[in-house]
């Protein structure tokens, strides 16, 4: 198992500081290129040599610095010598390598400089010794990580959406509306790309707007009815006196214009905004993208953040590669040879079911649609190529392609983005007809469209899967349901969920999303199918994994196949959204091959990984889920929320609010105490509070200030809905609720940067008040600050504890009452994470004019305070075991063994 980035990262600073001052090649070289493979958890002799003899260039005998045959090659200089001229050495070399040894990379050094050459890839990055943690992901391939890219979308013309949607605009003013507005445009979609796709002759559907119609637009729906009723004749049974530039269309069917639609109605503005739409070129918009954009046309709030929700083809790829389509390829490339297992695979592959029980305008369906066509074209050249009557078989092309879009099923819960899903399918199969029609040299189409994908209008979480696509038909269920946490969930979600969880505990706190994991593991039972879902991140992390993956693992025998990790779902399109998310993949049977797909943080590239098992918090380890605790799994203080105000403000003030209340009342000083929230104890804001909790009322009257505050507290309370906190107003002098130690105790910030390796945490006395953005321990030591502030207990918030966008959240409950402490260590290594504890604490206060947001801002950390934490890490790590971690998920798979043995 490769190191964490973290790891490799923390192990890169400390290279640099012990060669920052080194000179000497030949004294020092061998051991400074040692210590480097060190840093990605390798052993150089294990893949490299140094001194390599070779014959160079001119024929003279050259030895290389250091040689990893066919990966990387590494010519070293003393510091202040030529780069460039290393290069030069470097690439002398390569006439005397074997083909099979010569590398990839290049890298060149002086001791204080870097320059790396990727052969491969024409690219050259130069940085300093000091600035190599910053660069240490150029050398995944040393770290045993597979870089895995996917495919960027192809540039979509948003213009295009945006005029479609001023023409949507002016049909509404006048009244045309609802379903007939929906389909007129998905017809008039349909005209538009078939014009600029040969499906019509190239600009007929133009040409006959712009010759045919007046141009105050006064007959132009009139024309358009006509249109749509001659796409719907077939050309044997139309009028023999049509007008020729009519009948020049060809016949459409396929239900897109089988229904008659109320003739709309045209002024000179709308007929220009149509001809506008028709000059833009539609055979370069993505059938896969336009379905989202063009329903974004729908909703004038969607269309100010017009492309912001559509999924990009790259985004699509990362789920349908590691499902099925990698393994497609590879059993081609196996078969392609063999002409009868080319046909049997050729038929398998036209066999294949799919399935988007979410499905929206159909990206996901159009995007594998256009794989399978791709693959199913690779077969028909080779099949086709090596056949006797290659002629004659092209005359019947169609009956040598088996793939076609009724191979495909979704369940859309509107209609319109259902109607664009189909659109779009016919559209992709049409520009795959076209690469047919330019491998072949013949011209290729299906018209009229007599097969379409199978999309059901309905809520897929009330309708039966079985009676839509039966599961001894289908193959994969793929797709991207809609996420909606607790909070976001209207009042017809949360029915949807309670019908999914019937009898399930806690099913509250769940996404909506997961009702779709529920609903797929029913529906696949007893079969063979491979789901893949893309969700929000929370389902892996955090009390939502136990409620989640227990009811999976335990009722419905899933087992998870592929994951990728937590990454940015985002696309090009301006004002994108950002949601972090997590793809799994998973089944009812367990597999031999299990990926996980890992980013270095979450907007980076995939690094894919082979693992034994993959558990629901998305980590190499056993099928184990942490649910929540009430006490801590180990003998250790009690964990509490802070006191929360609920006082709609009035009990808190700001530094300026303080001064000028005692100004008026002095005797309220005694009262007022710093307020400690997570946001105010990291960035080292002052804030106050009135804590009236021994407050007289004698005294409350001689201060009118903190009397008008207690009254709209009281207000406050008194306006809410819920019946609790209308019972608080008879405590207007009160928080809320009161867990304030009356001792010293230590802090822990609910929420904080996922950027820090650290959640700062600290130790307060009991003068200030913790509100509810914190945790509060009393009676906690420094051996627990200790522990709780090492990379060991930061290893279990990462995997176990939720995340918000990316930043920690820490829970009392998930994390803390679960969190495995050491088991019976002994005294004196106690003692020394007290030390080493204190330590921190110490260096700590030498920066104390710094916030600790400062202090734990991971560029800006000073060495002292990493150095202390480092020499903390080690001391908790003795307490666990002797031999040291070598990165986070052995940390974690350690934990995760532990708090089982524990649990028994």
């Amino acid at each position: 198992m490769p190191l964490s980035w973290n790891e490799m990262k923390t192990r890169a600073v400390a290279f640099s500081k012990e060669w920052e001052h080194e000179e000497r090649e030949r004294a020092e070289s061998q051991t400074f290129w040692n210590e480097f493979f060190n840093i990605f958890g390798i052993s150089r002799r294990r893949v490299a040599t140094f001194e390599k003899p070779v014959k160079k260039f001119d024929d003279k005998q050259g030895f290389i610095d250091l040689l990893w045959k066919g990966v990387i090659l590494v010519e070293h200089k003393s510091r202040g010598e030529s780069l460039d001229t290393a290069y030069t050495q470097a690439k002398d070399y390569f006439p005397g390598l074997k083909e099979k040894e010569l590398p990839r990379y290049i890298l060149v050094s002086d001791f204080a400089n870097f320059r790396l050459y990727d052969l491969e890839d024409d690219k050259r990055t130069e940085f300093e010794l000091k600035d190599l943690y910053l660069n240490v992901n150029l050398f995944d391939f040393i770290a045993g990580y597979q870089k895995r890219t996917f495919k960027e979308e192809d540039p979509v013309n948003i213009e295009a959406a945006e005029l479609m949607g001023k023409l949507h605009d002016k049909l509404l003013e006048i009244g045309y509306e609802g379903h007939e507005l929906e389909l007129y445009l998905v017809r008039l979609l349909f005209c538009m790309f078939a014009d600029d796709t040969s499906i019509f002759e190239r600009n007929l559907f133009l040409d006959y707007i712009v010759i045919k119609t007046n141009e105050d637009g006064s007959d132009l729906a009139h024309h358009l009815s006509t249109l749509f009723h001659v796409l719907n004749t077939p050309e044997n049974k139309r009028l023999t006196n049509l007008d020729e530039s009519l009948n020049a269309f060809p016949y459409i069917n396929g239900k897109l214009f089988e229904e008659v639609l109320s003739p709309a109605s045209f002024d000179s503005s709308m007929r220009k905004i149509l001809i506008d739409c028709c000059l833009l070129d539609w055979g370069k918009i993505s059938p896969a993208i336009f379905g989202s954009l063009f329903q974004s046309v729908m909703d004038p709030e969607k269309r100010r953040n017009l492309g912001a929700h559509y999924t990009s083809e790259k985004n699509i790829l990362k789920l349908i590669k590691p499902l099925f389509l990698d393994d497609l390829w590879h059993e081609f490339k196996k078969v392609k040879n063999n002409r009868r297992k080319l046909n049997e695979f050729h038929k398998k592959i036209s066999n294949l079911k799919f399935f988007d029980p979410a499905c929206g305008c159909g990206n996901f369906l159009v995007i594998t649609y256009r794989e399978i066509r791709i693959l199913e074209l690779e077969i028909t050249r080779i099949l086709l190529t090596d056949t006797e009557g290659f002629r004659q078989q092209l005359m019947n092309i169609e009956n040598v392609l088996k793939v076609d879009v009724d191979s495909f099923y979704g369940i859309e819960v509107e209609e319109f983005p259902a109607r664009i899903a189909e659109v779009s399918m016919w559209m992709m199969d049409h520009q795959m007809n076209m690469r047919v029609s330019e491998q072949f040299g013949i011209y290729f189409t299906r018209l009229p469209l007599q097969k379409g994908a199978n999309i059901t209008v309905g809520n897929a979480l009330k309708l039966k899967w079985e009676k839509i696509v039966p599961k001894d038909h289908l193959t994969y269920m793929i797709g991207n349901p809609p996420y909606a946490g607790k909070q976001k969930q209207d009042e017809s979600q949360k029915k949807d969920m309670k019908l999914i969880f019937k009898g399930i505990k806690g099913y509250g706190v769940l996404d909506y999303v997961t009702a779709w994991y529920i609903k797929a593991a029913q529906y696949i039972q007893k079969s063979d199918i491979k789901v893949a879902f893309v969700s929000t991140n929370s389902i892996s992390q955090g009390e939502q994994v136990g409620i989640l993956w227990n009811e999976l693992f335990n009722e419905y025998g899933i087992k998870i196949h592929f994951a990728h990790r937590t990454f940015k779902w985002s696309n090009e399109a301006k004002n994108a959204a950002a949601v972090f998310v997590v793809i799994i993949g998973f089944a009812t049977f367990d597999t031999n091959k299990k990926l996980i797909f890992e980013y270095n943080n979450p907007k980076s590239e995939a690094h894919e990984i082979k693992v034994n098992n993959i558990n629901p918090y998305l980590i190499e380890g056993s099928d184990i889920v942490i649910l929540k605790r009430k006490i801590p799994l180990c003998d250790v203080p009690k964990i509490s929320f802070g006191s929360m105000p609920n006082d709609g403000g009035n009990l808190l003030l700001s530094d300026d609010e303080k001064n000028e209340l005692l100004k008026k009342e002095p005797n309220a000083a005694k009262f007022v105490r710093p307020l400690i929230s997570g946001r105010e104890f990291i960035n080292g804001i002052s804030r106050w509070c009135l804590w009236l909790v021994d407050a007289k009322p004698n005294e409350l009257k001689q201060m009118p200030e903190v009397s008008k505050r207690i009254k709209l507290v009281k207000e406050h309370r008194m306006k809410s809905r819920r019946k609790a906190t209308q019972k608080l107003a008879d405590f207007p002098t009160l928080f809320g609720e009161i867990r304030h130690p009356e001792t010293d105790y230590l802090a822990i910030p609910l929420n904080s940067s996922g950027n820090r390796r650290f959640i700062p945490m600290g130790f307060l006395d009991k003068n200030n008040i913790a509100n509810n953005s914190c945790s509060v321990i009393k009676g906690s030591s420094l051996y627990h600050f200790g522990v709780m502030m090492s990379t060991m207990h930061m290893t279990w918030v990462n995997y176990v504890g939720g995340r918000i966008k990316g930043d920690y959240r820490y829970s009392n409950e998930i994390i803390y009452n679960n969190f495995p402490w050491p088991d019976n260590s002994s005294k004196n290594k106690i003692q020394n994470v007290k030390v080493k504890a204190d330590k921190v604490l110490t260096v700590r206060q030498q920066f104390s004019k710094d916030s600790l947001a400062d202090l734990y801002d991971p560029l800006m950390m000073p060495p002292k305070l990493v150095k202390a934490h480092m020499e903390l890490d080690r001391a908790v790590d003795l307490c666990y075991r002797k031999n040291p971690f070598v990165n986070d998920v052995n940390r974690m798979e350690f934990l995760l063994d532990l708090y089982q043995n524990y649990e028994k």
